[in-house]
């Protein structure tokens, strides 16, 4: 079987790349965790096949939404990154989401038509 933990990133933002790689890090640090407290023997197999991280893009927010809530609607781990608007970006900006980790073939039915960042 072949896990991923899957990032969805908002293209819209004005973001430099070192704000867009802490993002990303914040949510696959988050997804994992929350994850490991669900179903710990998931995420360790993940790991035991090199734990594959995937980072997609979006056009904006409305589109990232419709991501997140199929991705919720199919009981896939998500998690929501909010930024906490100490430098670029206003409080609360939701700049990515994580997804996973989980088998490849559940997370692709989402992020499937989605392209690489």
């Amino acid at each position: 079987m072949d896990y991923k933990l899957v990032i969805v990133v908002r293209k819209d933002l004005d973001i430099g790349k070192g704000k867009l790689c802490t993002q990303v890090a914040h949510a696959a640090v988050e997804a994992t965790l929350e994850k490991f407290i669900i179903d710990r023997e998931v995420v360790d197999l993940w790991r035991s096949e090199g734990a594959k991280k995937v980072v997609l893009y979006v056009k904006d927010l409305n589109e990232l939404l419709e991501v997140y809530k199929k991705a919720k609607e199919c009981n896939i781990n998500t998690v929501m990154i909010q930024d906490a608007g100490l430098t670029q970006i206003e409080p609360g900006t939701i700049t990515c989401i994580g997804i996973g980790p989980d088998l490849e073939e559940k997370i692709d039915k989402i992020t499937g038509t989605l392209k690489l960042l």
